[in-house]
């Protein structure tokens, strides 16, 4: 994630108790029988508006969650238009229509230009490859390093490697992480399993002081190329969204799904997910360490402390 990124995250954060008030929106009374009338393969999420007889309910792919069909943020949308009694109470019919107004951000429109960002820079990036903005680092602890691949594919020629875990000889920074520093990189695109990654750094070297950093520490492949999902973590960060859970889509008025962390507690700005599965923009698809599988917008690489 860029440091412009992290600067408008840290300047959105809604606070504490604006959050808590979000999540105990009570839902319009008709929305609980407009759930029936759902179509086979949507899930439903907020109900956002209702404007006399008529409401507006979220729905999103049942497949948004699935990293092998996972949701893009940047596609067109749909929305269940449900006709309601006079009293706007119940539901009578609703039908599937194209949703044109902007994606919901929140707050603010601030993730709306970032991704609208991304978007415009889409034909840098190989073809079929959803954008990306996302902080990560390898899990990988093969001592030969994660290969780093000019497709995203396991036959794919090799371009390069990033190190495993790594730990200073001579000792290190009182912070060294348990298992040694991770390589760290930026996720810039998402495609059939594998991230397209960039500027990967040495392992350890911006948490370590410069001058005991060793020379011959071990240098990973900095430029542009793909690695397997399954080898990428991360840590959550905030991007001024519901915390303590995650979305079933990449929007904030998707489903909303309780998921805790590793050591219990809902989920929120500290530690990371089980498994990174998929990016689209500034989401996250991931999986908890409670098994639940959807989207956390904002992910970093931050090995030291929260990346709130």
């Amino acid at each position: 994630m860029t440091m412009r990124a992290l600067r408008i995250i840290a300047a959105t954060i809604l606070p504490v108790a604006t959050q808590a008030a979000c999540a105990d929106d009570t839902e319009p009374a008709w929305r609980a029988s407009a759930l029936a009338l759902v179509p086979a393969g949507y899930v439903a999420g907020a109900a956002y508006r209702t404007e006399g007889a008529t409401g507006y309910l979220a729905v999103y792919a049942a497949t948004s969650n699935d990293p092998q069909t996972p949701a893009s943020v940047f596609a067109s949308r749909q929305r269940l238009v449900v006709t309601l009694t006079p009293d706007a109470t119940r539901a009578v019919s609703a039908e599937l229509k194209p949703r044109t107004e902007p994606a919901p951000d929140g707050d603010d429109t601030d993730f709306a230009e970032m991704h609208a960002d991304l978007a415009a820079k889409r034909s840098t990036l190989p073809a079929g490859t959803e954008p990306c903005a996302l902080g990560a680092w390898s899990i990988d602890k093969d001592p030969n390093g994660l290969n780093v691949r000019a497709e995203p594919s396991v036959k794919a020629r090799v371009l390069g490697t990033l190190p495993p875990p790594y730990r200073l000889k001579l000792g290190g920074a009182e912070n060294t992480p348990e298992g040694g520093w991770l390589t760290e990189f930026r996720i810039i695109g998402f495609r059939d399993g594998w991230f397209l990654i960039a500027g990967a750094k040495p392992p350890g070297k911006d948490y370590e002081d410069e001058k005991r950093y060793p020379r011959n520490a071990p240098k990973p492949y900095a430029g542009r190329g793909w690695v397997a999902a399954s080898k990428v973590g991360a840590s959550y960060a905030n991007g001024s969204a519901r915390a303590g859970g995650l979305f079933q889509a990449p929007f904030i008025d998707a489903k909303w799904m309780p998921a805790q962390r590793e050591h219990g507690g809902p989920i929120d700005g500290d530690g990371g997910p089980k498994r990174l599965l998929a990016c689209s923009g500034y989401w996250g698809l991931v999986e908890s360490h409670d098994g639940v599988r959807g989207w956390w917008r904002a992910l970093c690489s931050n090995q030291v402390t929260n990346c709130s």
